[in-house]
């Protein structure tokens, strides 16, 4: 189910992202099961040259835009949650880097060999005692002349031992505020990692998102020139619910696209009686239609937002995209809900053409990928001094 059409030189990127889905479906459930991260699949992202396309042409990428990068989170999501959402976080770091880079220094240059080599991005923005907030850190980069060296006990980093750099936050010095935060690239041969949690969880296992101390020692000028508090509004904020949001959508897709093959081939045995399942197919239907809806909004107000930092960083435009995060992780739980209703226990069980078990177990992530709790408080604060915008064109 395609999110948008696009030109024919970008049509060639759908076409690369369906030879990496089926690769990634065919091992999906072994993926699922065995809590492994998805390499068949992030190997041929990389023989599609699919990690360096968000990358300026300048730079050696294609320019891909957000809607398009969107559009390979929800073919790879109808495939394998796993790695979709292994995609959809490294195009998340690679916008910080697009968006945060000079044109003549070290994340310039770094930006051309994630082109070039295909490097995979991980983000290891969580930390231990101050839970998921991430606008908040208690570790500090210490730069001593032009090193510098961190230590941070990180209690996520997905898929930390098969990536090629880790962007990584840190208060800013060690007399600086939770809040005076920097982040700072490290590539792999810069860092160690000490494991001090496993990842054995219901659903989206193998983002293999494990916790890790982390300590690092690189050339200072690897510290972004931007304080974090920029890149987070900027474009980490608009990216993590975007391209989430493409991924969870995927997954809803495939679980409808099930529902309704089930519906057909009951169809075909009753011929001039409408199954059962077809009413629930068809609110099921229209649900996801609001999800579309409702990610392909919030990839236009990005998109006319993007050249000016004041919008980008604005209480509007973070209500906004808190809103397209809520209702897409929220929405989705009840689409594949139906779905397992219309499939019953042919749906239930595993192994068959109309499973739906992981499906669901990895859309229950979404809710906890930022905890909704967490948005809807930050959103409720901030209406309290901005007025929602409530017109139907905007503006």
């Amino acid at each position: 189910m395609s999110v948008v059409a696009f030109a024919p030189q970008a049509l060639s990127l759908c076409v690369r992202a369906q030879r990496v889905a089926a690769i990634a479906a065919r091992h999906a459930d072994d993926v699922d099961q065995a809590g492994r991260f998805p390499s068949e699949a992030v190997e041929a992202m990389k023989a599609e040259r699919l990690l360096g396309i968000q990358v300026p042409a300048s730079h050696g990428g294609e320019a891909a835009s957000l809607t398009e990068i969107a559009e390979i989170c929800v073919i790879l999501g109808q495939a394998c949650a796993a790695s979709a959402m292994v995609f959809a976080m490294h195009h998340i770091k690679a916008s910080s880097l697009v968006e945060h880079s000079d044109d003549t220094g070290w994340h310039s240059a770094f930006m051309r060999d994630v082109a070039k080599h295909q490097y995979l991005i991980a983000s290891a923005t969580t930390e231990g005692g101050i839970g998921g907030n991430l606008r908040n850190s208690i570790c500090a980069i210490e730069v001593d002349g032009q090193i510098c060296r961190l230590e941070k006990n990180a209690t996520v980093i997905s898929y930390a031992t098969q990536a090629d750099a880790i962007l990584i936050t840190s208060r800013a010095h060690a007399d600086a505020a939770p809040s005076d935060q920097v982040m700072t690239a490290f590539l792999k041969h810069q860092y160690t990692l000490e494991k001090t949690t496993d990842w054995d969880t219901l659903g989206m296992r193998g983002t293999c998102s494990e916790g890790f101390v982390f300590r690092g020692q690189a050339p200072a000028e690897q510290i972004f020139p931007k304080p974090f508090a920029e890149i987070a509004a900027q474009s980490m904020l608009a990216t993590s619910h975007l391209l989430w949001s493409g991924v969870w959508y995927g997954i809803a897709a495939d679980a409808v696209a099930r529902a309704q093959s089930f519906v057909r081939a009951a169809a075909r045995k009753s011929a001039g009686v409408i199954p059962p399942g077809a009413s629930h197919l068809a609110e099921a239907v229209n649900l996801l239609q609001l999800v579309k809806s409702n990610l392909l909004t919030g990839l236009k107000t990005y998109d006319e937002a993007r050249a000016n930092p004041d919008k980008l960083s604005s209480m509007s435009f973070a209500i906004a995209m808190n809103n397209v995060k809520i209702a897409s992780s929220e929405t989705i739980l009840e689409i594949i809900n139906r779905a397992l209703l219309i499939c019953g226990i042919m749906g239930y069980k595993n192994g068959t053409p109309y499973s739906l078990g992981r499906h669901l177990r990895d859309a229950h992530s979404a809710r906890l990928m930022i905890s909704n709790d967490r948005i809807l408080g930050n959103t409720a604060t901030m209406l309290l001094v901005q007025k929602p915008d409530l017109s139907l064109l905007g503006g």
